[in-house]
């Protein structure tokens, strides 16, 4: 059994690889000449959107993975099929829920790879790739528009105006608040800079103090602010949460729930990451009921097409659930699930049939 395995193992994720190579491919293809607009802006040229679209693809990759497995799940089987060794693995002796097993341990190391993807690679490469796009293109970027960017951590209100490298920002006010939300003191830094995750270096910075009937002011060379809010939580503030990594995610959710703020967007995307992961196990256990009857003769062509259809209806399913979620404020923990719960269900009845 361990033999016939690795023998299914081998099959499938061998044909799985060689469908997200050609989905990369093609991926980063369609990435370089929408970015062909942007090339001649400033020092953005043709080698920079080479760049910015390679270092994109592990996040393409992550969004791409269900239908590719799902798709090289169904070449896979297929090729087990048209040489009959599903059905002499059947007549050996091994059971539906056995083959079953052997194929969710394929799923097992793909979801693996596709978590790594997304914690370690995908998020961190495209903040990479945007930053550099950005100051390729600007001598000085503002990722917060004209109004600058607001964040809240208890009682500081922090609004920083623009930002000239990864760690470095323009002007920031500081707000800092009483328990009865009266306003206790006015600060600005000409300068900020990153000081960790949890904390900034102010620079040159002048600060007015409310009193009960009197106005200190005080101006130091620099400070530094302690803040739930530190430079990582104003990166996912200007960040699509679908982009971010489960992580990120999770602390963003902590984040605003703890300062009263609505962590929705974030869980949707946080659920959603989970579901496409499990989807990618349904994806594969969906194929495999198409090794039997009359499906195992259809040609790899067929398994293709039909492959990149329910692929194609999964992706879009899944973006019209998220969007619906937001729109009409329904539970994101419930509504991210609704594809791979019908993929799974779907998996499920079809391997049921098996004979």
């Amino acid at each position: 059994m361990r033999l016939l395995d690795r023998y299914i193992l081998r099959t499938l994720l061998s044909a799985v690889a060689l469908v997200m190579a050609v989905l990369l491919i093609l991926g980063l293809v369609f990435m370089f000449i929408g970015e062909q607009k942007a090339v001649g802006v400033g020092h953005y040229g043709t080698l920079e959107a080479l760049s910015y679209s390679a270092m994109n693809l592990p996040q393409f990759a992550l969004q791409s993975f269900p239908a590719g497995a799902l798709i090289g799940a169904l070449l896979g089987v297929g090729a087990l099929a048209r040489s009959h060794e599903l059905i002499i693995m059947r007549v050996s002796g091994m059971s539906k829920l056995r083959l079953g097993a052997s194929v969710l341990l394929s799923a097992m190391i793909l979801v693996v790879a596709a978590l790594l993807i997304g914690e370690f690679l995908a998020e961190p490469l495209e903040q990479l790739a945007d930053e550099q796009k950005a100051f390729d293109r600007n001598a000085n970027v503002s990722f917060a528009g004209a109004g600058g960017a607001w964040l809240r951590s208890g009682d500081i209100i922090l609004n920083v105006q623009g930002r000239s490298s990864a760690a470095e920002f323009g002007s920031m006010l500081v707000f800092e608040l009483g328990p009865d939300n009266r306003l206790l003191a006015v600060g600005r830094a000409q300068h900020a800079t990153a000081a960790g995750s949890n904390s900034w270096r102010l620079l040159d910075y002048a600060e007015s103090r409310f009193g009960q009937d009197s106005v200190t002011s005080a101006r130091l060379p620099q400070r530094l602010l302690s803040s739930a809010g530190g430079s990582d939580i104003l990166q996912l503030a200007i960040t699509d949460p679908n982009t971010l990594s489960l992580h990120s995610l999770y602390n963003a959710m902590l984040y605003l729930h703890s300062n009263g703020l609505d962590p929705r967007p974030y869980a949707l995307a946080f659920w959603s990451h989970i579901a496409r992961l499990t989807g990618i196990a349904a994806a594969l256990l969906f194929a495999l009921p198409f090794g039997f009857g009359s499906m195992r003769s259809v040609s790899y062509g067929g398994r293709a097409t039909l492959g990149l259809a329910l692929g194609l209806a999964y992706f879009f399913l899944q973006r019209l659930v998220e969007s619906g979620a937001q729109v009409y404020q329904l539970s994101p923990v419930l509504i991210a699930w609704v594809p791979t719960a019908l993929l799974m269900a779907a998996a499920l009845v079809l391997n049921w049939r098996i004979r």
